[in-house]
């Protein structure tokens, strides 16, 4: 296991443990979680932990081409009066993503030092926000990291109402042009909306 100091850097990826464990510690400084994410690595830890830095293997991505929309979803997305934005209001969207109750979790990994780094990020053009509102009251969105390269790496999302934050990402994906959404790690969302596997070595490929 690697552990970091003031010095800016990061070990290979292919040096992280089978659950995609790279390093530990270091800062989340602007020119540091830059550094990450142009080489496949991300800051995932709770509040009481050190910084974590994880790179997965396989990764969980989305190609936009692929993207699954159910004929239910179609019909919500017609028929409901959701507004859809995009960096209208980065900071509610990270607050709400980091109050969100997420079931089987007992706290949030959106720390108050992760919220005040993206949003600086944000601030420099780095991250972006995608808002849902319904009768002008956000109701769900995302956020996550443009590096600029056509790879767009999503980070959190939260929902207040039913289908908001599958609304929020669909209307991203068919509104914006990036050739790739890092989903990270897998869950049962992401999949059902086409995302798939692909290996590290792969994934890195498509960074660069």
């Amino acid at each position: 296991m690697y552990y970091l100091t003031e010095d800016l850097w990061f070990p290979d990826v292919s040096e992280a443990s089978s659950d995609g464990l790279l390093a530990i510690g270091g800062d989340l400084s602007i020119p540091r979680l830059l550094l990450a994410y142009k080489n496949g690595i991300f800051p995932w830890f709770e509040i009481e932990s050190p910084i974590l830095w994880w790179s997965p293997n396989p990764r969980f991505v989305l190609f936009p081409n692929k993207l699954k929309v159910s004929k239910s979803m179609k019909q919500v997305m017609r028929n409901t009066n959701f507004e859809v934005s995009i960096n209208r209001d980065f900071k509610s969207v990270i607050e709400s993503c980091a109050k969100i109750k997420r079931s089987g979790q007992s706290g949030t990994w959106i720390t108050q030092s992760m919220i005040t780094a993206y949003t600086k990020l944000h601030e420099l053009g780095y991250a972006k926000s995608v808002e849902v509102r319904q009768d002008t009251i956000l109701v769900g969105g995302f956020y996550g990291v443009d590096l600029g390269n056509g790879v767009f790496c999503g980070e959190s999302m939260f929902a207040k109402v039913n289908n908001a934050s599958k609304v929020a990402f669909i209307s991203f994906i068919q509104n914006t042009s990036y050739k790739l959404i890092d989903c990270q790690v897998y869950t049962n969302h992401f999949a059902s909306l086409g995302a798939e596997d692909m290996d590290r070595t792969q994934f890195m490929e498509y960074l660069k």
